[in-house]
Formats: C-alpha cells, structure tokens, sequence
C-alpha cells in the first residue's frame, strides 16, 4: 500500500472511530431506541449521507468498535504452534480479546453493559459473533493444514469457543468489571477441554 493510501485509510478509520464514539455517547444518553441516524449525524455534526457512507445502520455505527476482532482472532489462531491442540489454539487467539476490554476497562464495562441491557444491540452482536465462526473455522482448519469445507468437529470447537468468550464477557460485565476476565476465560476454557477429551 502506498504512503498517500495508508494515510487516507489512517483517516478514514480516525473519522469512523469518532462517528462510533458520538453515535454510542448519544445512544447511552438518550436511550437506544429513541436516536435516529439523522440524531446521531447532527451530533457529530456530520450529515445523514456522510454518516451511512461509514456505517450502514445505528446498530453498526454503535458496534463499531468490535469490527476487526474476527479477523484478528483469525490470524492468531492461524499463528498458534502447529503442535498445539485446537482447544489451546482457540484459547490463545481469543484471549486477545482480553487487551481491549482492559486497555480502558470503564469504556467497554460502559459499551458492554449498554449492549446486554438493549435487545436490539445484543441481537445484532450476536449475528456479528455467529458470523465470525466460518472465518474461524477456516483459519483453525488451515492451521491444520484442511481444505476444502471445514470439519464439523472444528466447526463446533469454534462455536463453543466463541460463546465461552461471550459469557466470559458478560460475567465480567455482570461483576462491574470486579473479576478477572483471563481467569473467567480460562475457567471457561478448562471446563471445554474436559469435556472434549
């Protein structure tokens, strides 16, 4: 990529992180459900089409911020040691979800609960997770060196794996950030490993 587009993608990511930033500030204020596209574009002081040329919906434009996490999660799980064990690839790649909940631990405490307290967030999160376990799958079969659709088995791996993270999330969230999230993770993880021997 040359200079002059890395700086145009550098900006472009900088202005979509601010428009989130506002867009969340104001639907937390005001109550999801009685913003509209048009509210959060005025607050941002942007207008409606400039805010849908970056998100195409106010559920996007609030969840953001999770958006590179699949394919992040993807190729950690595709750098894990060959000689690693599915379970302990899954688990190493999606701890790094753990860095951005901690990086600033009151901002996600505040996203995370504003997400599981409005029905139309946490459904539209939950179709973001689902979406993440075919890209998953992919990256844990490769890793084992699989083409072609991936093993169900794997598939399943993934599956759990993605919802032992998300309730590990939520008990973190439900204990106002008090627990650890690693140890949850963990917790969550030994108890897979057991059941899958």
């Amino acid at each position: 990529m040359s200079a002059p587009a890395r700086t145009r993608t550098i900006a472009r990511d900088a202005v979509r992180a601010a428009l989130s930033q506002t867009a969340f500030e104001l639907a937390r204020e005001k109550g999801f459900d009685a913003v509209t596209v048009d509210d959060m574009a005025a607050a941002a002081g942007v207008s409606r089409s400039t805010l849908l040329r970056y998100f195409g919906s106010k559920e996007e434009a609030v969840l953001c911020a999770f958006d590179d996490h699949a394919v992040r999660f993807a190729d950690a799980l595709r750098a894990r040691p060959a000689d690693e064990d599915d379970w302990t690839a899954l688990r190493r790649a999606l701890e790094g979800i753990v860095p951005f909940y901690l990086a600033d631990p009151a901002a996600a405490l505040s996203i995370t609960r504003f997400i599981l307290e409005t029905p139309a967030l946490y459904s539209r999160q939950a179709a973001r997770r689902h979406s993440w376990r075919p890209i998953l799958g992919a990256a844990l079969a490769e890793r084992a060196g699989l083409s072609g659709p991936v093993p169900m088995g794997m598939a399943v791996k993934v599956a759990a794996a993605l919802d032992c993270m998300d309730i590990a999330v939520a008990r973190w969230a439900e204990s106002a950030g008090r627990l650890d999230m690693s140890a949850l993770l963990a917790e969550g993880f030994d108890g897979l490993a057991a059941t899958g021997r």
